[in-house]
């Protein structure tokens, strides 16, 4: 008896689901589930967001910190959330594209119910979160979840090739957020300011993605604009709108000269390189250079806005 119990025991432990690489899979997964890297760059603009806040209306951080916190805690929730339901929904049409096929809920690592699950919990305490930050960060939280997960992810992202433009809204949301944890009536002409930047910065920089992946979303029926419109339309269009973001991250001139600087160059330096993409022999090649340079433009912007309250 004593020695089949030991043996049970040897056992148990050897199969324990506490595992550290069983339990190292487990957070790998639930990490690529919500797409952490989406989550972490947009929590940078929410951040510049609550920091011009601070900054142009003079108000302490410590007067505002319980609030912050809540709105960064609640924004990363939400949009961990969002992706999270992002995945749910588009598991079939994520096994056709080698980028997303290794997806744990393509693969079925992640069981459907349990990814939709936690995108309904992380999305609902996200919310909770904002509200406590203030109604104002909590309504803009629940416009950018929407747009994104039933107006994007659900339908235009199957059906139409503005489904960049629409995507676009629910990624511009996030400076606003951070914004109303500060000043939630939002009378300042800088949070709309933010939401106008990234609004026109996330189109060139998903539809660069987009040529790079064009015989995936075409394998997969995603009307992306390079596969229903081909690649010189999509060139130009690009162009318009990195042209029309340069003017309008120069208004946030306030911030002074230093950022005005650094605005212009990396501004002039993507418009540089969008209108180098008509020419470009290797179309794929730019698309490939486009896209690291749209990466670089966004965090060195918003870094540049924070920086420039300090000199």
């Amino acid at each position: 008896m004593n020695k089949s119990m030991v043996s049970y025991r040897t056992q148990e432990k050897k199969e324990s689901p506490l595992d550290s690489e069983a339990v190292r899979l487990s957070v790998k997964d639930v990490l690529t589930t919500v797409k952490m890297g989406i989550v972490n760059s947009n929590l940078i603009t929410a951040v510049a967001g609550v920091w011009l806040a601070l900054y142009f209306t003079g108000q302490s951080f410590a007067d505002f910190a319980v609030p912050i916190f809540c709105a960064l805690a609640g924004a990363a929730l939400v949009m961990a959330g969002g992706c999270s339901l992002n995945n749910y929904i588009d598991r079939d049409i994520d096994q056709m594209m080698s980028r997303t096929e290794k997806r744990p809920s393509a693969t079925g690592k992640f069981e459907s119910r349990k990814v939709l699950a936690m995108g309904l919990g992380l999305s609902a305490s996200g919310l909770t979160a904002l509200f406590l930050a203030s109604p104002t960060a909590a309504m803009f939280g629940l416009i950018g979840l929407v747009v994104y997960v039933v107006i994007y992810t659900m339908w235009f992202k199957r059906t139409h090739s503005l489904n960049t433009i629409v995507g676009s809204i629910s990624g511009a949301v996030p400076p606003v957020i951070g914004w109303a944890a500060v000043d939630p009536s939002l009378t300042s002409p800088v949070p709309w300011l933010l939401f106008l930047i990234m609004f026109l910065w996330q189109p060139p920089h998903f539809l660069a993605l987009a040529i790079k992946r064009v015989e995936e979303y075409r394998r997969a029926g995603i009307p992306m604009l390079p596969v229903v419109a081909g690649f010189e339309v999509t060139k130009r269009q690009m162009i318009v709108y990195v042209a029309v973001l340069l003017p309008a991250s120069l208004l946030l001139y306030p911030l002074g000269i230093v950022y005005t600087a650094i605005a212009a160059a990396i501004g002039i330096g993507w418009l540089v390189c969008a209108v180098y993409g008509l020419y470009a022999k290797d179309t794929i090649r730019w698309s490939r250079i486009m896209f690291v340079a749209s990466l670089n433009y966004m965090v060195i912007l918003f870094s540049a806005m924070i920086v420039s309250t300090f000199i």
